[in-house]
């Protein structure tokens, strides 16, 4: 089999030896190339290129960042996608069951790989840029940026403590917790409902301060848990939104504590949440330009985004065992 390994040297837990460790692993048995990434979106274009190029398959040493890049680059391609966990959280190479070290996932990949579990998997799409778990309108998106500005050593060597200070300082000084920022509008069957001649004031919909649209579960993960917000939401299922309308750290504590498996309640019970599963399209209109991030890279500001679910895009190498995804 013809691989290419794209590696993201700057990603948290990538070192040389790392590195030798799995090129000698994955070379072992296939024919292997390397590359590795030097700027943003270096790695749509190579992932392009080895599709083009009649590569079975792209492996991703990096974080969720590089590899939402990659999977990019190869959807609607016949090239696979694999993950190895390289960056700090790695929130979708451990949604689907890969260990959190990059050396155990590469004897875990190669297994997978031996056994041909590769599965055709559906992507979320926002604005014309794929999501493989998720994307973030609003305070999260503000949050991430924060994080992003930090970023380097400190991002290398905090990890979840700095999203957890960047999440306070955010919420105190770099986000506007009163009053909503959007309007988000869940586009529905028309013999559910009739839109014809609506403007997009007219339509109905929720104001909100901060909204997740997932394409798996969980959300993402605070240390070793898992943060939950749509659990039967999976990579064979069409997108889950999740619209927070208040922001008040009495009613979020709650909320994120059922979310981590401590509370009794769902997260959709919460009486200030949208909660929508199922979904295959939204339009997300802000009041003004709002931040948005997709597997956790900042993307920048944005007044209007249009969502949708596209089934069957994407080939990805799943870990064995893992029966939740298949």
């Amino acid at each position: 089999m013809k691989l290419l390994l794209v590696v993201n040297p700057s990603a948290s837990s990538v070192t040389a030896r790392t590195r030798i460790v799995i090129q000698k692993a994955l070379s072992a048995d296939h024919r292997l190339e390397v590359a590795a990434t030097s700027r943003r979106g270096h790695a749509t274009r190579l992932a392009q290129s080895a599709a083009n190029d009649g590569f079975d398959m792209v492996v991703v040493l990096g974080g969720d960042g590089t590899l939402n890049e990659a999977a990019n680059g190869l959807a609607g391609s016949e090239t696979a996608l694999a993950a190895l966990p390289g960056g700090s959280t790695n929130v979708f190479a451990r949604t689907i069951g890969l260990p959190d070290d990059p050396v155990e996932a590469t004897g875990a990949l190669l297994d997978a790989i031996d056994a041909g579990s590769t599965k055709r998997i559906g992507l979320g799409n926002i604005n014309d840029r794929y999501f493989l778990f998720n994307a973030g309108i609003g305070f999260d998106a503000a949050v991430v940026e924060q994080v992003e500005r930090r970023g380097g050593l400190l991002k290398r060597f905090a990890g979840h403590p700095l999203f957890v200070a960047a999440t306070l300082n955010t919420w105190f000084r770099h986000y506007d917790h009163r009053r909503p920022g959007f309007k988000v509008t869940i586009d529905q069957k028309k013999d559910d409902l009739n839109l014809e001649g609506l403007n997009q004031e007219e339509k109905p919909g929720v104001d909100g301060m901060f909204t997740v649209c997932l394409n798996t579960d969980p959300y993402t993960y605070l240390g070793t848990r898992g943060i939950s917000f749509a659990p039967h939401t999976t990579l064979d299922t069409p997108l889950a939104v999740v619209t927070f309308r208040s922001l008040s750290p009495v009613r979020l504590g709650p909320v994120f504590a059922n979310a981590l498996g401590f509370g009794r309640g769902q997260v959709a019970d919460s009486g200030f949440i949208d909660h929508h599963t199922d979904v295959t399209q939204a339009t997300i209109t802000a009041y003004h330009p709002v931040p948005w991030q997709v597997d956790g890279d900042y993307l920048g500001q944005a007044e209007e985004f249009h969502l949708r679910h596209e089934p069957d895009v994407l080939d990805l190498v799943i870990p064995l065992g893992n029966s939740r995804t298949v």
